[in-house]
């Protein structure tokens, strides 16, 4: 268990010593920015997978 406790630790720690000089630096919002822009797109093409039935026409 103990393991398991520092990876997450270093993991968190390295995240936020990240966000932190990304923020200095003023890419943290670009960065933000580039996520959103992903995820809508994800989003609007998410639909295209579900079955569509065709019926002939009468």
């Amino acid at each position: 268990m103990k393991v398991q406790w520092k990876k997450v630790f270093v993991k968190t720690t390295i995240w936020l010593a990240c966000e932190i000089i990304l923020n200095l630096v003023g890419l943290d919002n670009l960065a933000d920015y580039s996520e959103f822009i992903y995820e809508q797109e994800v989003l609007a093409l998410g639909h295209l997978d579900q079955p569509v039935i065709v019926m002939p026409p009468l």
